[in-house]
């Protein structure tokens, strides 16, 4: 089965079409990129996905279960670009919350705070407020508690924008890990490099999707050397269309 499975999904802001006739499966286990400029539709995408924007046209399906849907979402961890905590609570009592939302507690709710809390480098900082926080610790205590009851689907937008690089690659081995284990991922970046960690891509501009493959398969579509090249001469041959 398919965790997410994406139909001719169309979506309009006012005039301007954010997303036009995208479609895209990802499988179970895989970690999927969407890769693209700011304003292309990645964002756009993903909240659609996780039920949160409604579409103008197509559908969603999560795990079989068409959006919106109470069950599906059970199975999902979201993170958001602008992290959405709460700042006179300390980054404890965060992760405490949020994962009290998914029926954790006790020792289970327990050791998944020290857990997430260890992989994001914030161990001696729970204590304080988060808004005592700076950018880039709220940005990791976000993707903690999106990682906090160990969901089936990650589904994270920009999830290490202001995350300095050693803790960022700390961040994309234990995704692996996680999709090792059987988490599907689907993660939006516009880093080439975080792109070709992924195991498929697909390249958005202008609310389309200009191909899909792995980072490999595309470079050599492309005829190009690196996949950055690749993205270009892509978004060349749409130009030219």
């Amino acid at each position: 089965m398919d965790a997410i499975r994406i139909d001719h999904l169309y979506k309009k802001y006012g005039k301007k079409e954010a997303l036009r006739d995208v479609s895209l499966t990802v499988p179970e286990g895989q970690i999927f990129g969407l890769i693209g400029p700011s304003g292309c539709g990645k964002t756009t995408l993903v909240k659609i996905a996780c039920g949160i924007l409604r579409a103008d046209g197509g559908s969603v399906e999560l795990f079989g279960q068409k959006m919106p849907s109470k069950d599906a979402v059970s199975h999902l961890g979201y993170m958001a670009q602008a992290a959405a905590l709460y700042p006179t609570l300390s980054g404890r009592e965060n992760l405490a919350f949020f994962g009290s939302m998914y029926g954790m507690k006790g020792a289970a709710l327990r050791e998944g705070i020290e857990r997430v809390a260890a992989l994001v480098d914030l161990t001696e900082d729970l204590g304080k407020r988060v808004d005592q926080y700076s950018g880039g610790m709220q940005q990791r205590l976000s993707l903690a508690t999106a990682l906090i009851h160990r969901p089936d689907l990650l589904i994270l937008d920009e999830p290490t924008v202001g995350i300095d690089p050693v803790l960022r690659q700390d961040i994309w081995n234990e995704l692996r890990a996680l999709a090792g284990e059987g988490t599907t991922i689907l993660i939006t970046t516009h880093v080439m490099d975080e792109a070709e960690k992924c195991d498929t891509l697909a390249m958005m501009r202008d609310g389309e999707v200009l191909a899909i493959g792995s980072a490999l398969n595309l470079i050599e579509r492309a005829g190009t050397a690196s996949f950055e090249e690749a993205f270009i001469a892509f978004g060349r041959k749409e130009e030219e269309k």
